[in-house]
């Protein structure tokens, strides 16, 4: 009877720390903001992504229900000039930071549907290839920001 009893109680702790662990963050999100933008239907947020898990994260896509559009990009200067480049997807190294910051990786907001405050928020979700999303809020600084 005893074997039974700790058969059984070892059953249950694994299932316990195996749906603990699914249910941990794979993709930490920090120091998220987006400079206010007056007048423009455009704006760019940054922030800092951390993959915690012993796996790439691959990031598919992103929405905001602050704009039409919300896509990644990464400004670069070709030949003298500033370029945008989407990207349809962003892999994140296990046990690696990717860093969104002016002058380079950002996220893209077009067709705000309101006026951003400073101290406000801008509601994100990032979407996963597996599947999953991972939510944040980003903190409206002054345009003066950087």
């Amino acid at each position: 009877m005893n074997k039974l009893y700790t058969c059984a109680w070892l059953c249950l702790a694994a299932s316990y720390v195996s749906g603990a662990m699914a249910q941990a963050p794979v993709l930490i999100i920090k120091d998220a903001w987006v400079r206010q933008t007056p007048g423009s239907d455009v704006a760019a947020v940054y922030l800092n992504l951390r993959n915690t898990s012993a796996r790439p994260v691959i990031v598919i896509g992103v929405r905001s229900p602050a704009a039409s559009h919300a896509t990644i990009h990464e400004t670069a200067v070709v030949g003298g000039q500033s370029q945008m480049r989407m990207y349809e997807k962003l892999i994140i190294a296990p046990g690696q930071t990717t860093s969104f910051a002016p002058g380079g990786l950002h996220i893209m907001l077009s067709g705000l549907k309101q006026n951003m405050s400073v101290e406000k928020s801008v509601p994100l979700v990032l979407l996963l290839a597996d599947g999953g999303q991972v939510s944040v809020a980003a903190l409206v600084k002054p345009l003066t920001a950087y």
